[in-house]
């Protein structure tokens, strides 16, 4: 029977009009959803007599990051004593407003600032340096005005997480177009970033794609086996020369793996006069040779790092062209299992037997030459001294990240990050303090994710959020003193991060999208 007030005065005549409208009212409070004091409480009523927070609307007006239940059993078994303990609490449960002075929470911050950070598709003017593009994308801010290659992949992990699978879909478009047009990712969307890529993650971004056409879907493998070319163009000159040719290294026992490289041997454009001065610091060494390594070192997404110097407190040693990076090749190597996949998909059966192969070679090689079992880490490999060298840094977690490492390797790089790499405020880029931006005591985004996301693959659960957990305190302790995300962070300190050749830059893309991606995945992490 429909609750009407005919109806019910037809079904029961005594019934005045005074108490139909009564049993009516509470038909619809029974029928409607809950209030706050009817979903939560015992603990709405703890938070509201303890006046945890100035004004009794701040809570009542919170969103709630779980189910009721899930919500009330945890603060039953916790038992929180005390406003302190009580407040911490329902900032870990709940999104609260911000009171009068205080910043929105951070996950609010950061989907208000993709707008901001999102561009329309571009046509340069004539003569500009820009890129065409032909799709909308999310620049990282600051100086960063442009679409970065590495950046993107971390942008779009909060992209999707906060509902924007549209711009990681055109994202994705605009580096498929790239790769037609120039054979390659760009570092950026400039002419001259064109000599050069960026450790390559475009065949993880397609892991992000809910695209189900299947002519995008082949265009879009034809595209990374373009790129997997561009990076292998120096393969037939390694094999034939035993040299190292372009990004191509070949090992002692005549296995290939790769460098970074840059095509050309000038200085930067947008670094012209610093490479000046480097170059001058040597005048024995060719500036030419300086040039090149530098640029190689920018191709890295590291520069600078103490990885690249044969001193660690000199950029003028730079050696970039000479090391076989662990990071590079365990990029290569999710390259060419998802081509191998992808062919498969296309009944393509060559095609899947050749990346197969080639997969496994590479682990081969790196599992001979790069894995360290004696001191539980992955390492990168120097051509100068023909092995590893001796600086631990946290791309010892990208095979983890990809699913390159064994077991047993997992669980020894586990180890070492939980000894050596985790830092009060987050993951260490490296142990060395030189004043280069990619070393200690700075921290970055996209590291914090291959460490976190790697580690939770191998079933290294707690270690994984503990590092989550102490990114975000840095992040947050940040963003509420300033009302910034920034590019890079002190995880000794939880401050702001330092060096470089450039002032810290505030935005910013990839902070934003690992930001988001963590409190994704660990909704009770309190920002």
């Amino acid at each position: 029977m429909p609750f009407t007030l005919p109806a019910l005065r037809k079904h029961i005549p005594a019934v005045t009009a005074a108490m139909a409208l009564t049993l009516l009212a509470g038909a619809a409070r029974a029928e409607g959803p809950q209030s706050p004091q009817e979903s939560f409480g015992p603990l709405f009523e703890a938070v509201q007599t303890e006046r945890i927070f100035p004004d009794g609307k701040t809570f009542v007006d919170a969103v709630p990051r779980e189910d009721s239940e899930t919500i009330l059993r945890a603060w039953r078994t916790e038992q929180p004593q005390g406003p302190d303990a009580l407040r911490a609490f329902v900032k870990r449960h709940f999104d609260v407003p911000p009171g009068p002075g205080e910043r929105p929470p951070i996950r609010a911050h950061i989907v208000a600032l993709w707008p901001q950070l999102t561009r329309p598709p571009l046509t340069p003017p004539p003569g500009s340096s820009a890129l065409p593009l032909p799709e909308s994308y999310v620049v990282p801010g600051g100086r960063f005005r442009e679409v970065y290659y590495w950046d993107s992949y971390f942008t779009m992990l909060g992209l999707k997480a906060d509902n924007r699978a549209d711009l990681v879909e055109s994202m994705i478009d605009n580096f498929t177009s790239l790769i037609e047009r120039y054979g390659h990712i760009p570092n950026g969307a400039r002419t001259y970033y064109l000599s050069r890529s960026q450790p390559p993650f475009f065949a993880l971004m397609l892991d992000l794609s809910e695209q189900t056409d299947p002519a995008i879907r082949a265009r879009r493998l034809a595209a990374l086996r373009k790129e997997h070319a561009y990076w292998m163009a120096g393969e037939a000159c390694a094999k034939e020369t035993r040299k190292p040719c372009e990004r191509v290294m070949p090992m002692p026992d005549g296995s290939l793996l790769n460098r970074y490289w840059d095509d050309r041997d000038t200085p930067r454009d947008e670094s012209f006069a610093e490479d000046r001065v480097t170059a001058s610091m040597t005048p024995g060494r060719p500036a030419a040779e300086m040039y090149r390594n530098l640029r190689a070192g920018a191709e890295s997404g590291w520069d600078f790092s103490s990885r690249w110097l044969t001193d660690p407190h000199d950029l003028s040693t730079i050696r970039t062209t000479a090391i076989v990076p662990i990071d590079l090749n365990a990029l290569l190597w999710a390259m060419e299992t998802r081509i191998a996949k992808g062919c498969a998909d296309a009944a393509d059966q060559p095609c899947q037997r050749e990346f197969t192969k080639r997969a496994d070679a590479r682990k081969a090689a790196v599992d001979r030459y790069l894995w360290l079992g004696k001191d539980n880490r992955y390492a990168d490999w120097s051509r100068d001294s023909g092995k590893p060298t001796a600086v631990l840094t946290s791309a010892t977690l990208y095979p983890l990240f990809v699913g390159m490492a064994s077991p047993a390797q997992a669980k020894a790089v586990a180890a070492t990050t939980r000894d050596k790499l985790t830092a009060p405020g987050g993951l260490r880029t490296t142990g060395s303090r030189t004043g280069q931006q990619w070393d200690a005591p700075n921290g970055w985004a996209p590291l914090q994710w291959v460490a976190i996301d790697g580690l939770g693959r191998y079933g290294e659960q707690d270690l994984a959020r503990d590092i989550a957990n102490r990114w975000i305190r840095t992040v947050s302790v940040t963003y509420h003193d300033t009302g910034k995300m920034l590019e890079k962070y002190d995880v000794e300190e939880q401050r702001p991060g330092g060096g470089g050749e450039y002032p810290l830059q505030d935005g910013f893309g990839w902070t934003n999208g690992v930001t988001s991606a963590i409190l994704e995945r660990y909704p009770t992490i309190a920002p």
